[in-house]
Order: C-alpha cells, then sequence, then structure tokens
C-alpha cells in the first residue's frame, strides 16, 4: 500500500472516531465544495438570507436548474417569486451532499419562510456516481434536515427533471428516483408536485425550446415551471394564485381600456405596452387622437401601475396616476388625479386588442 494512501485512509478513519458521524454513501454525507466561485456564491446568499430574514416568503434550493432562474428565467421571477421576497439557493453543479452542507452552514440562517421549493438530484445521476437508492436517500435527507430546521415550512418538492433527448438509461435513472421520493409527500408538510411531463413531447424527446441542451431550461420552459408550481405555492402561502397573464412579458401588445366618459356612457380609448422584466412604458390615446407616454411604468407579480402627465389648457399639469391587477387575462385598474382641488378615482378594465 503507498504511503499517500494509508495516511488518507487513517486519516478518514481518525476523522470518523473524532466526529461520531459514519455516513452509509456519498449522497448523504453533508461536504462543502471547494471551488472559489462555489464558495463565493454560498457566502452571498447567507448574506441574502441574513439581509431578508423574516420577510422571505419562500425558498428555491438546487443546482444549476434552479440557479437559472437568475437568468434564462429572470424575468418569471421577477413576475412570480420576487414580490414574495425569494431567495434562490442554487448552486450549479451541487449534488445532495453539498445542499446538506448548505443547509447547516448559514443558507437558513434567520429565515422562517413559508414554503421551500425543492429540485436536487440530476448531479448525482451521472454515470456511476450514486444508485437510485442513494439518491433519494440524499433528498430524503434533505427533506428531514428542512423540516428539523423549519417546522413551519411547507416543502413542495420537485421531482428531477427528465433530461437528454431521447429515453436513455440516465433517464431512466432519474425517474426510478422520483418513484421512491415521491413517498415523501404527507399531504400536510410535504407535497409532490410534479409537472415533468410538461418538458416531453409526445414522442418521448425533450424539445429544444424548452431545454437547449437538453438538461437545462430555456426561459419558455421556466414559465411551464412557475405556472404548474403556482397553484401548490399560492396555498402553502395564503396567497391568490398568480395568473399566467402576470408573467413577464406578457403585458406587451395592445390593448383597450374601458372607463366612463363625462356623461357616465363607456369610453374606449387604445394603449400600447411594452414589458422589458418589472419595466413597462407605452403610450396611451386621448380621446383628440394624439398620445401621452408612460412614465415609471412598473410590474411586480399581478399588480402594475404607471403615471401619465398632460398639459392643461391653463397651463398647468395633470397627472393620472395609473394602478391595478391582472386578473383572468384582463387588466383591472383604477386612475387617481386631482380636478379643480379635488381627488378623484375612476375605476376601469383593459382588454387586449
Amino acid at each position: 500500500m503507498k504511503p499517500t494512501l494509508l495516511f488518507s485512509l487513517v486519516a478518514a478513519g481518525l476523522s470518523v472516531l473524532a466526529t461520531g458521524n459514519v455516513y452509509a454513501h456519498s449522497a448523504v454525507e453533508p461536504v462543502p465544495r471547494p471551488e472559489e466561485g462555489w464558495q463565493r456564491r454560498h457566502a452571498t446568499m447567507n448574506t441574502n438570507a441574513m439581509t431578508l430574514g423574516e420577510k422571505c416568503r419562500v425558498i428555491f434550493i438546487g443546482d444549476s436548474i434552479t440557479q437559472g432562474w437568475e437568468g434564462e428565467g429572470r424575468e418569471t421571477w421577477a413576475a412570480y417569486y420576487a414580490p414574495r421576497n425569494a431567495i434562490n439557493l442554487g448552486i450549479g453543479g451541487d449534488r445532495t451532499q453539498h445542499i446538506l452542507w448548505r443547509l447547516d452552514n448559514g443558507n437558513l440562517k434567520s429565515l422562517k419562510p413559508k414554503a421551500a421549493v425543492v429540485m436536487i438530484g440530476t448531479n448525482n445521476s451521472n454515470g456511476e456516481d450514486n444508485t437510485v437508492e442513494q439518491i433519494a436517500d440524499g433528498i430524503a435527507a434533505i427533506v428531514q434536515k428542512l423540516r428539523e430546521r423549519l417546522p413551519d415550512t411547507k416543502v413542495l418538492l420537485i421531482p428531477i427533471f427528465p433530461r437528454s433527448e431521447n429515453p436513455s438509461a440516465q433517464r431512466g435513472k432519474v425517474l426510478q428516483v422520483n418513484q421512491i421520493v415521491q413517498k415523501l409527500a404527507d399531504g400536510q408538510h410535504v407535497q409532490w408536485v410534479d409537472f415533468g411531463h410538461r418538458f416531453l413531447a409526445s414522442n418521448g424527446t425533450i424539445p429544444r425550446e424548452l431545454m437547449p441542451d437538453f438538461l437545462h431550461l430555456s426561459k419558455k420552459a421556466y414559465g411551464v415551471w412557475a405556472e404548474s408550481l403556482e397553484p401548490a405555492l399560492a396555498a402553502a402561502l395564503g396567497e391568490t394564485p398568480v395568473q399566467p397573464g402576470a408573467a413577464a412579458g406578457n403585458l406587451s401588445g395592445e390593448w383597450v381600456a374601458t372607463l366612463p366618459g363625462p356623461n357616465g356612457d363607456p369610453v374606449d380609448l387604445p394603449f400600447v405596452l411594452k414589458q422589458d422584466g418589472t419595466t413597462l412604458s407605452g403610450r396611451f390615446a386621448r380621446p383628440d387622437g394624439r398620445w401621452l407616454d408612460l412614465k415609471d411604468g412598473k410590474v411586480e407579480g399581478e399588480k402594475f401601475s404607471w403615471t401619465i402627465q398632460r398639459d392643461r389648457a391653463d397651463g398647468g399639469t395633470m397627472t393620472y396616476e395609473m394602478s391595478g391587477k391582472v386578473e383572468g387575462g384582463k387588466l383591472l385598474g383604477s386612475t387617481k388625479t386631482d380636478m379643480g382641488g379635488a381627488p378623484v378615482q375612476i375605476e376601469w378594465t383593459a382588454k387586449r386588442k
């Protein structure tokens, strides 16, 4: 036996004796990763957790697919999760053992979220790294740790997404893991939210428009995730579900607003919106055919707001503060302004042209 190998074995044995920890396999042994980038992101997440504290209502736990909410999924995140003070606890390349270590080393500090969305395990499925049973053990250990550390948090367990363009041995391995960990759902504290089939075509292949590399999600696929998760997440938070029409980009286009006119009869006014992330721009038509630009437009989940200013005949400026929410694909709005020194509020609705 080589001296270096002997030393490693002895050191490992001494470590077990010193800590009293004996792990059945790698998927359940909490370990950090040495990469500098990983350490930086871990530290940043800990800072975010400390900063938001109990304001955070949702945490997302996972690997690069979860981290991708900050990339291809950023606009959908802005619509669904930013208003809920959600924290992204995803790091590319992570496996169950890395999540277990992170949960014990700062990721949960000061947090008391109402919901924890968990999707992890695909990196454990590579080659002979871990067996089906071992991966399931790792996921179960994460759920157990969350239940211990956050007893009032509902765990929304997401199946490992299908991967590879065509049915394969690895996809089958992932499916078997999902079949086991689905049993963790107890109908009260842990809920199984399965929508992986939505990433597959009818012939069993994965379309590139959903997973360009047949593993990581596209912008469209993050929308599928958000829409599929929303009913369970909203229920866990005690909220009304965010409507698909509130997702980023969906407000762009031509609209017609209906509001009461001077004599009480309804008046239709066209307007145009362009959404870039959570920012809205556009223009609103006046009855005389001229257009007024929207200012300070923004979208936060299902809510929107902007202001419009127009010149008065007497040389002054009139400001309209317009806000509301998206409901059933329509806009339900309210306009506040000042007329002759008296506040005025007008309710209106809008639908796509």
